[in-house]
């Protein structure tokens, strides 16, 4: 993997940058569509590609590990093939799953245990297997597994956690070294900045992240209960230690203003299950703020469903037959505002970048992050 920084804006730490792998090359900043299992939820692969212009899209390794298992995915030749998709992906290591999905889970030093929340069956992630997972599945990036604490944790509770997590870092990079891809392309491994709502932490772990040398590197356990303030603070005190010439990538973050948010903080990768899920629940995002689609004030608005027209869908479709949809529960409308909605993140971070080399990120920004969550 390969990474150039092309332009940085004059009054923040925005960054506008390119990532090159051998599935193709991602303009940054950017969103990652999330598509757990080898689908992005209820959206075609050609949609993905041909109207949402995704880059690069996520799969995770808990969900692929347990269905369909590393036999059907070594037999497929990897999710590339598997799904169909001939552009970078990335993978989460499953950590994150392990101690958010499994009621019965256990950490010793070996790794994770836990239950699956399919069927009840025992398992255990090691650093060394979810590299090995990983290494089956394909994935262009590939993350360490690490522990993701809640962002109400103590410095005790996080510390703790910061130092397995750590240990399970250096094992993963060990055992990365160690083996090699199985289906010709070349993969990365991003080892993740814990610590919690703690500065300190967040500094050790941040330093001792950069010294390691990796292609790239994330910043996780944030957006998961901590205030917003504090999410910020900690990507900034990371990021002003990480290397400027790697790229950052801040895990499960979030809405439209975390992401400008975040670009201006240094950031230049993004993911969230938000446009989906949310989407799929009625609630659309748009360049003047956020509709819910099943609000009576929609039945006899005709006109598009974003006025600035910031996905290919504000030229087929109205308010009012969007809200009939949702009303009616027909599926056609969680699919439709599923598609703007990740098409209008895609919109975002591109216009982001636009801004960036035009050196109006910051000014453009401001203006934006007023109308963005305001409900229509």
């Amino acid at each position: 993997m390969d990474f150039k920084l092309l332009k940085t804006d004059a009054k923040s730490s925005a960054r506008r940058g390119e990532i090159t792998t051998d599935h193709g090359t991602i303009q940054t900043p950017i969103f990652m569509p999330v598509g757990t299992v080898g689908s992005v939820k209820g959206i075609h692969q050609r949609e993905i590609n041909d109207d949402i212009k995704a880059q690069i899209i996520l799969g995770n390794t808990y969900h692929l590990y347990l269905r369909p298992g590393m036999n059907i995915m070594k037999q497929a030749g990897g999710l590339h093939k598997f799904m169909n998709w001939n552009k970078p992906i990335l993978t989460d290591s499953g950590g994150y799953q392990v101690f958010s999905l499994s009621a019965n889970r256990k950490l010793v030093e070996e790794g994770a245990k836990f239950s699956s929340h399919i069927d009840g069956s025992k398992h255990i992630f090691t650093p060394e297997s979810v590299v090995d997972i990983q290494r089956v599945i394909g994935a262009d990036i590939m993350m360490a597994l690490d522990e993701c604490p809640p962002g109400t944790a103590d410095y005790k509770y996080a510390s703790k956690s910061l130092d397995l997590t750590m240990r399970w870092l250096h094992r993963g990079i060990k055992r990365f070294k160690e083996t090699k891809p199985l289906y010709g392309h070349q993969q990365t491994f991003f080892p993740i900045v814990q610590g919690g709502v703690h500065p300190e932490l967040r500094k050790k772990a941040a330093y001792e992240i950069a010294e390691l040398g990796c292609e790239g590197n994330a910043i996780g356990g944030l957006s998961v209960g901590e205030p917003t303030e504090d999410m910020y603070a900690m990507t900034e005190i990371v990021n002003a230690i990480l290397p400027k010439d790697k790229p950052r990538y801040l895990m499960g973050v979030g809405t439209p203003v975390n992401i400008l948010e975040g670009i201006s903080r240094g950031v230049d990768m993004f993911d969230c299950v938000m446009p989906t899920r949310n989407g799929r629940n009625g609630m659309v995002f748009t360049s003047e703020g956020i509709m819910n689609m099943k609000n009576k004030k929609w039945e006899n608005d005709f006109s598009p469903l974003d006025p600035n027209g910031t996905s290919f869908v504000d030229s087929y479709y109205t308010k009012a037959y969007l809200r009939h949809l949702f009303v009616s529960k027909e599926l056609l409308g969680m699919q439709i505002a599923s598609i703007h909605n990740l098409a209008f993140y895609l919109w975002l971070v591109e216009t982001a970048r636009t801004k960036i080399e035009e050196g109006r990120f910051t000014e453009w920004k401001e203006q934006m992050v007023k109308k963005l969550d305001r409900r229509l």
